[in-house]
């Protein structure tokens, strides 16, 4: 260690104030996104079809009101969107 951190608490300080990416940009996977309600069905036949925000990383079910309804977004399989870090809608729209 550096002379300066002679203290270990010192050293701690210092690693956290240092310059990371945000967590969740560090370790999302982009999960694979479909233009259609179709092609999203096909590549995950058994989970569920979500219409993702990519702008806010929300998600919305079939039958709600922005589902494929919103300015920026695309179709992808709950299972994958909730490993990207996305999430479900709190208002149920």
């Amino acid at each position: 260690m550096l002379k300066i951190f002679r203290k270990p608490v010192l050293y701690i300080l210092f690693l956290l104030a240092s310059p990371l990416p945000p967590l969740n940009t560090a370790y999302a996977q982009s999960a694979p996104q479909f233009q259609s309600e179709q092609q999203a069905t096909q590549h995950c036949p058994k989970d569920a079809v979500v219409w993702v925000n990519t702008k806010t990383g929300v998600y919305h079910f079939k039958g709600q009101r922005w589902y494929g309804n919103t300015k920026e977004g695309a179709y992808e399989c709950r299972h994958d969107a909730d490993i990207e870090g996305d999430r479900a809608t709190r208002n149920g729209q």
